[in-house]
């Protein structure tokens, strides 16, 4: 059975100040994206696709084709600007894509079974891929509009040295009702987590579950994402800024009664690097991990 790691990792690292899907944080030069793949192949995917971008396919192809040949199925998507349904126009001095569901929706070509989606620069620990991995071996139509997301809590997925985005989550006995995406969460002074959005602040609970963009699909997802990206293209092709999340459209699909998505108990650690200063907490972290021996010192040896 073909059951397929989609790693999104086309991003440019405003935030963070470069490729940082690219940068070392174990100490045989491995990323954040080689623990995630290591951990997803032990627990039973075969194959990955990766979404990045043209200007730096050579130094990728370098760092984790060559690597990880032979160890599952490779395959590359493109999550470019010009990229979108055929006959749409977009404004000229446009710079970035269109977020995280245009980049899903890019490799609708190369997935063909069940599978699930994770950020190249969140490690999400390997009870996680268990899980997500024992739940999509159970899909057996490829049109099977029963999903599924690994939850974390809120306190646990922030940085100390700025913003974040999360998926904050309502939740009915284990099964996701919404979902809505917060693009600048961050600690403030007095230790309360606020969202600042459209100039107004909420403050957010600690314990809320949110999404770290870990889900999982089946192809029938493509069919509503391709509707649902043309819709938003329509609208919004001429904006600078303007992104389409995932998050968006999994709350729309429940809403319309076109899926249901179960809230998957994932009791595992989880860190990322949004910014610079992350990234000695990420190699912490690792090294910690491997002196317990849950990883080698060396993943691909």
């Amino acid at each position: 059975m073909e059951i397929t790691l989609l790693v999104l990792s086309a991003g440019m690292g405003s935030r963070y100040g470069g490729l940082k899907q690219l940068d070392h944080v174990g100490p045989s030069g491995e990323t954040i994206m080689d623990y995630s793949i290591y951990d997803a192949i032990n627990a039973g995917f075969n194959k990955i696709v990766f979404v990045i971008r043209h200007s730096f396919e050579k130094e990728f192809r370098e760092k984790f084709i060559e690597k990880l040949r032979g160890k599952a199925e490779l395959r590359l998507a493109f999550q470019e600007l010009d990229n979108i349904p055929d006959g749409i126009e977009y404004h000229p001095e446009r710079e970035k894509p269109w977020g995280t569901a245009h980049a899903v929706w890019t490799a609708r070509k190369l997935i063909t079974g069940p599978f699930a989606m994770i950020n190249a620069d969140d490690f999400y620990g390997r009870e996680a891929f268990v899980t997500m991995a024992d739940f999509l071996k159970k899909k057996q139509t490829a049109t099977d509009n029963q999903y599924a997301m690994c939850g974390y809590k809120l306190i646990k997925t922030l940085s100390e040295y700025g913003s974040v985005s999360r998926g904050v989550c309502s939740i009915k006995d284990s099964y996701l009702e919404t979902v809505e995406e917060h693009t600048h969460i961050r600690i403030s002074g007095n230790g309360d987590i606020i969202n600042r959005q459209d100039g107004f602040e909420k403050i957010l609970d600690s314990e809320s579950i949110v999404s770290m963009n870990f889900w999982g699909f089946t192809p029938g997802l493509f069919r509503f994402l391709d509707e649902k990206l043309r819709k938003f293209l329509h609208h919004n092709s001429m904006e600078l800024k303007s992104e389409m999340y995932i998050p968006f459209v999994v709350d729309e699909l429940i809403k319309e009664k076109n899926a249901v998505v179960e809230v998957l108990d994932c009791d595992a650690q989880w860190f990322g690097i949004t910014h610079k200063e992350d990234k000695a907490k990420a190699v912490s972290n690792l090294s910690k991990l491997i002196e317990e021996s849950v990883y080698p010192e060396n993943l691909w040896s």
